[in-house]
């Protein structure tokens, strides 16, 4: 098959058949779980800051044009697409009217910059992946922390300014919550006050935004049980970011090509970023490694000695992220062994993705809501199946990669909310892969 998509024109969906083993080099965007939390960041900074290695996701797009609407200037430097300067402008207009937050999960990351710009916050309930219930309750207590006052109902929800405090703030999290952890960072960077976390989550988009502040001339201390920020001494000078590698588009590359007995590079990601996908690779038998920005994976003749594969999203530090999960499961459908996986993280996903394995033949015992086993190898046959989140669309363009036949992949907009071209980089790496307009 070839690429069929018009110029100009958006594929309706995707159609996947097996091929030969991918191979090649590709290279990947910057980061959407990076890039949304950077751009928020910059916002609460109040000077300038150029960002770079932007990518052209639908969600990162709907965050710059928030920031516009919110009082932010958005530029974008001649012949640099992926590069951005936001700086504050002289309109405070009262409310900004924000309909498009309710679009992404991230837009409660844009909180602290609004009370500080507009002295309040209104957002409808954020959206994003339907993959279970993730409240707000935890970054409201964070507000509360710092003096504000949180109102809800069923339409979504106001943080105000409610009292000015002075001093250093020091609570502890119950639980690792990225969402609550970044709050927490930019509230403080927007009232100028020490932080004191505890029990923070340290992932590798927090640490992103852990390393701009530190650019930014505030002090930052981190270790597994708590999160230190202290003001900078003197005023910040602009600032120059770059957005990480996406290294969930890594590992969905990775797992594409390890699942066609290819050898591939992907470059772009930071290594240290990839460590526990490494290691489920090796543990199914797949040889890969990590160094100076590459992740390579070669499967020699397509024998592989898989061993079974404990798959358990973790929000600890060096923990398994859980946008790992979808395209391990993909692969591992071909592999011998037993394999288990758990994400009780977004306890919606299973919901979402063993459905549709299951319209590819795929047999998978759910032992809970968010847990199931597989036991492989397993022939799949393509079907038409749905991208009802990013990272299930994302799994399923793995999985048709051998499904005999031809698979069929809707619900694109889903999958473009995170990826602004993975079908492109998978055609690039040798995949027969074909978008398909109306």
């Amino acid at each position: 098959m070839t690429t069929t998509r018009a110029p100009g024109m958006a594929a309706e969906v995707i159609a996947v058949r097996p091929g030969a083993p991918l191979t090649g080099s590709v290279t990947v965007d910057g980061s959407k779980n990076a890039a949304l939390p950077l751009l928020a960041t910059a916002a609460a900074l109040g000077h300038p800051v150029r960002l770079s290695n932007i990518p052209a996701n639908t969600d990162v797009q709907i965050m710059l044009a928030l920031l516009q609407q919110a009082g932010w200037h958005v530029a974008q430097p001649v012949g640099k697409p992926t590069t951005a300067v936001i700086l504050p402008t002289g309109n405070r207009h009262t409310h900004p009217h924000l309909p498009q937050a309710a679009h992404i999960r991230a837009s409660y990351y844009l909180v602290p910059a609004l009370l500080a710009r507009h002295g309040e916050a209104r957002l409808p309930w954020p959206g994003g992946c339907r993959i279970g219930a993730r409240g707000m309750d935890l970054h409201f207590k964070v507000y509360e922390a710092f003096g504000d006052r949180s109102i809800v109902d069923d339409t979504g929800y106001r943080v105000e300014v409610a009292t000015l405090r002075t001093g250093t703030v020091s609570l502890v999290l119950p639980f690792r919550s990225r969402g609550a952890t970044v709050a927490a960072m930019l509230r403080a960077v927007t009232t100028g006050r020490p932080l004191r976390l505890g029990e923070p989550n340290l992932s590798p988009e927090v640490l992103c935004v852990l390393e701009a502040l530190h650019t930014a001339g505030w002090e930052t201390r981190a270790c597994e049980r708590l999160l230190i920020l202290s003001p900078p001494s003197s005023a910040p000078n602009d600032a120059a970011w770059v957005v990480p590698g996406d290294k969930v588009e890594a590992g969905t590359l990775a797992c594409a090509v390890a699942v066609t007995g290819g050898s591939a590079r992907i470059e772009g990601t930071r290594s240290d970023d990839l460590g526990p996908l490494v290691a489920a690779l090796h543990r199914l038998g797949i040889s890969a490694s990590s160094e100076a920005n590459t992740l390579t994976v070669n499967v020699q003749d397509g024998r592989v000695a898989s061993r079974p594969l404990r798959a358990i999203a973790s929000l600890s530090p060096g923990g398994l992220d859980a946008d790992f999960e979808p395209p391990l499961m993909a692969l591992s459908l071909g592999l011998p062994g037993t394999h288990l996986f758990a994400d009780a993280i977004n306890p919606g996903r299973h919901g979402n993705l063993l459905p549709q394995l299951a319209r590819l033949g795929a047999v998978i015992e759910e032992i809970s809501p968010t847990e199931c086993r597989l036991t492989g190898p397993q022939r799949l046959t393509g079907t038409g199946v749905e991208a009802t989140d990013i990272r299930t669309g994302s799994a399923l363009m793995v999985a048709g990669l051998t499904a005999q036949g031809v698979t069929t992949l809707g619900g694109l907009d889903q999958l473009r909310r995170g990826h602004a071209d993975l079908p492109g980089k998978l055609h690039a790496l040798g995949a027969d892969i074909c978008e398909v307009t109306p």
